[in-house]
């Protein structure tokens, strides 16, 4: 016999539980990814030197397309990190 609602299902409880936890590694690794572009931020802005490159983001994206196992496509796994990129550096020009 099947619950009355997903609230009491054992299997959408633990998946949900599942999906909880990977959003909070998903937290932590942008967190953490965001405290390191800041150092190299301030380290670019030391030596004189540009901040942004393009160039480094290209490539970036390629690694990541390449390295993708799925089931994300190519065109989500760019759009995802375009995005962050974008999140990084309005976040950093808050700083």
């Amino acid at each position: 016999m099947r619950p009355a609602d997903p609230e009491h299902d054992p299997v959408v409880r633990d998946l949900r539980e599942r999906i909880t936890e990977v959003d909070q590694a998903i937290l932590e690794a942008a967190n953490a990814r965001l405290e390191l572009v800041h150092e190299l931020r301030e380290h670019k802005i030391a030596q004189g030197w540009d901040f942004v490159d393009p160039g480094r983001e290209e490539r970036l994206l390629d690694a990541l397309a390449r390295a993708n196992p799925g089931p994300l496509s190519e065109e989500a796994v760019r759009q995802l990190f375009i995005d962050l990129l974008a999140l990084t550096k309005r976040e950093l020009a808050s700083d």
